[in-house]
């Protein structure tokens, strides 16, 4: 495609951050083909930016403004290779979005686990390619956690092969995981083979009134000692964010009677008909009584739990229509969650002193998404323009703490200097390395990660 207007809805990103221009989009059909123009686009030393489902949230997947560049689209790469049941294993083409994925596992009565707000469009290819985090990393661990092999088309237009499996292979390097997290910078993700897991055949879904994020990490570890295993995810929620999507998304209702400060959304799940549902009323009865938590509600439908689901994942959209809003996808260790967000919200305080954070997101595994929403009534361009500034607070917080600047979303062109700052110098000279080594022309995706 060489039309502006075809290729438009591609260069841009969910945030409106990044846009760019392209010689044109290419729209492969298989892996053979994406091999056959990356061959070509090395040859003439045209670089080449890969795109999932255009998910991306930190400009990995966009283009610059050269217009020298060409898109490489994957979303027709998007064929069920092979569903094996008993090897508890599928593989699937880069394209297949993350819904379908899960649909695949389920025809099978298996049950995929990776889960992202963004799933009815985000694609494997994108997943692994940015080792994606969502709601179940407590239970199941991130993509990268997920993956047993891989086809990546190279930059010279071979086509590398670590589809398989076993899960055991103790034949060289892990090169399945080198290419995981790298963002479309070694190689092109075609292809894996991901793990399946045994489906939950019972489930239980609370939403929790709280004093506090200490109180929050006080039930966490309550939950994890009476749950075990079946705990899925733990969601910490603030009531301003609560409140912005009250506002902003017309199907939401408040589910607790009071209003308290904070909250927590749990999932648990149980392998037995009506487990999950007693380890949850045993759990949360015992909390209630010994007051770890002030209130709670119990999903009594499939409904309901989808709905207490979509206060959580509508946090963001919320925020968006709320005005501007400065995001951090950031990671600390857990037992200091509450510390950052009292500190950080100290620090904004004293530089942003009517700005609104709204810190939210997987406290099971230490991430949050410390976002900071304009303040009421300020001009959304002259807030957003000091987007640096609050990095510089939040982000050095996070190095304080022993966190991760980049805990689920990956790099891409939003984080690429600082990583440079805060990334141990001998990790950034090998992963130069092997940039150079299998990208020796600099084509794929350039000025994206490193």
């Amino acid at each position: 495609m060489t039309d502006p207007a075809e290729m438009d809805a591609y260069l841009s990103e969910p945030r409106d951050l990044y846009r760019g221009r392209a010689l044109c989009l290419v729209k492969p059909k298989d892996a053979g083909e994406v091999a056959h123009v990356l061959a070509l686009c090395n040859a003439q030393g045209v670089a080449i930016v890969p795109q999932g489902g255009n998910t991306g949230l930190v400009g990995g997947q966009t283009p610059d403004a050269s217009g020298r560049q060409i898109l490489l689209s994957l979303q027709r790469l998007d064929r069920i290779r092979e569903v094996d049941a008993s090897s508890d294993a599928m593989t699937l083409d880069a394209g297949v979005t993350l819904a379908r994925a899960q649909e695949i596992a389920q025809s099978v009565d298996r049950y995929f686990p990776l889960s992202l707000a963004s799933e009815g469009s985000c694609t494997i290819g994108g997943n692994l390619a940015t080792n994606a985090g969502g709601v179940h990393v407590l239970a199941y661990g991130a993509a990268r956690d997920l993956v047993l092999g891989l086809e990546v088309a190279l930059a010279d237009g071979r086509l590398l092969s670590t589809l398989g499996k076993l899960r055991k292979d103790n034949t060289g390097y892990n090169l399945t995981q080198l290419f995981v997290g790298s963002e479309g910078t070694l190689g092109v993700i075609t292809a894996a083979t991901l793990k399946l897991f045994p489906r939950p055949r019972s489930r239980a879904v609370v939403f929790l009134g709280l004093d506090n994020p200490a109180q929050a990490l006080a039930l966490l570890n309550f939950v994890k000692e009476h749950a075990g295993p079946g705990l899925q995810a733990f969601e910490l929620v603030p009531r301003i964010g609560l409140d912005l999507v009250l506002r902003h998304i017309p199907v939401a209702r408040d589910p607790l009677g009071a209003i308290h400060p904070w909250y927590a959304l749990v999932e648990i799940a149980g392998f037995a008909e009506g487990e999950a549902e007693r380890v949850a009323g045993a759990t949360f009865s015992q909390a209630l009584d010994s007051g770890l938590v002030r209130d709670a509600t119990f999903a009594h439908s499939l409904d309901q739990a989808e709905n207490l689901w979509r206060l959580r994942e509508s946090l963001s959209e919320a925020q968006k229509r709320e005005g501007g809003s400065i995001k951090h996808d950031i990671s600390v260790p857990i037992e200091r969650i509450p510390d950052f967000i009292s500190e950080a919200g100290a620090r904004i305080a004293a530089r942003f002193p009517s700005a609104r954070p709204v810190p939210f997101g997987h406290m099971g595994d230490g991430n949050l998404h410390y976002n900071v929403s304009q303040p009421i009534g300020a001009d959304k361009a002259e807030f957003l323009a000091r987007w640096g500034e609050m990095n510089e607070i939040v982000h050095g917080l996070v190095h304080e703490y022993g966190g991760s600047i980049s805990a689920e979303h990956g790099i891409g062109r939003l984080k690429r200097d600082l990583l440079a700052q805060v990334k141990d110098p001998v990790a950034l000279d090998v992963m130069r390395a092997l940039k150079k080594t299998l990208d020796p022309k600099g084509v794929l995706n350039p000025g994206k990660l490193l």
